[in-house]
């Protein structure tokens, strides 16, 4: 299979696919893979299998096809197409939850001295190094590498990176509690995706819902949350994407018990070992509980550097300074300090987030 032709087959697998004939797509692309002699072909056709097969949550796949890309970079010696081949791996491991490769590829792909189009996926890495570090819950990093996209994102102008950006910074401020923000972020990716996004795939649309669902239901407005995981369905369920699909159903879940459809939740693990040790009066077992617990607040640094308190535990707004260190709102109006009371930095401007 010559070079024209095999992009013609590639562009007849994307019109199958954007008309949701998914496994049509699939077996054309893969017959390219196959057949073709065209190296650069071959490249193009692996990503949009790496594409397809993390909207169905096929990670492994997602993975397999991703290792085979960086071998064709590699045939290919182009260092655009091994920054984006590097990319797309450190994503899958990202899907994996393998949150320690993603960082490692994620660093890779930085260190590349490629062309301006290597330069323009940098905001691509640092949201995806973002997201790993945010697994790991080392959240001052993953803040840091969230401005980072974001700025690559306002610099290029490119929307759909900030929309994305955006939906990360909602999960961001649920993980801390700070739930205006959990909301505002993903409203925002919302609005992106309203103004600009007439072009763009539905999955920015459903992702967008679904952290905006997510934080109504934490702020207790369930008739917003049960519509915005309505909206978000529907397209997972229309485009085959099984992995929002899953979230969608736990967030159904968490709504349902919110309204007290059942008559017993999930509570955390800390309330409740505490309510039980208090209750049989076990108090070296409450004590070694209470240690822990603070132990985690103090290695993950979710404390407030000028009240103290633990940052996460309950529903507060939260400040970010442009060190990406954070603390209560509340706090940094309070003593109206120049300077961060954690690394000392001077200015107090806040950042993007």
């Amino acid at each position: 299979m010559g070079q024209d032709q095999t992009k013609q087959q590639i562009e007849k697998g994307l019109h199958l696919y954007q008309s949701n004939q998914t496994e049509k797509a699939l077996r054309v692309w893969m017959r390219v893979l196959e057949k073709s002699a065209d190296p650069a072909g071959r490249f193009r056709v692996l990503g949009c299998l790496i594409t397809a097969h993390a909207e169905m949550g096929r990670y492994k796949d997602m993975l397999k096809f991703a290792v085979v890309q960086i071998d064709t970079a590699r045939e290919l010696e182009d260092p655009d197409f091994l920054t984006e081949s590097y990319l797309n791996l450190a994503r899958s491991n990202e899907k994996l939850c393998e949150f320690q490769k993603t960082i490692s590829y994620c660093k890779t792909c930085l260190n590349m001295q490629g062309t301006t189009v290597s330069l323009q996926l940098n905001g691509q890495v640092s949201l995806s190094m973002g997201n790993a570090f945010l697994g790991l819950s080392i959240f001052q990093k993953a803040l840091e590498c969230f401005e980072k996209a974001l700025r690559y994102a306002h610099n290029n102008d490119d929307k759909m990176l900030e929309c994305r950006v955006c939906c990360s910074l909602g999960n961001f401020y649920a993980q801390l509690k700070d739930y205006e923000k959990a909301l505002f972020f993903p409203c925002k990716a919302a609005e992106l995706v309203n103004d600009y996004g007439k072009g763009w795939s539905l999955k920015y649309r459903a992702m967008s819902q679904y952290h905006m669902a997510v934080a109504y239901r934490k702020l207790g407005r369930l008739a917003d949350a049960m519509d915005c995981c309505e909206e978000s369905m529907k397209i997972a369920l229309q485009h085959g994407d099984r992995p929002l699909q899953a979230l969608c159903l736990l967030c159904f879940a968490d709504i349902h018990r919110s309204r007290k459809d059942i008559q017993l939740g999930l509570l955390k693990l800390h309330c409740l070992c505490e309510r039980i040790y208090r209750t049989k009066g076990q108090q070296r077992e409450l004590r070694d509980h209470v240690v822990k617990f603070h132990e985690c607040v103090e290695e993950m640094e979710l404390y407030c550097g000028m009240c103290g308190e633990s940052i996460g535990e309950k529903n507060n707004q939260l400040q970010a300074l442009p060190c990406s260190h954070f603390f209560h709102l509340k706090c940094l109006q309070t003593n109206g300090t120049r300077g961060c009371p954690n690394c000392r930095r001077l200015s107090v401007k806040p950042g993007y987030v």
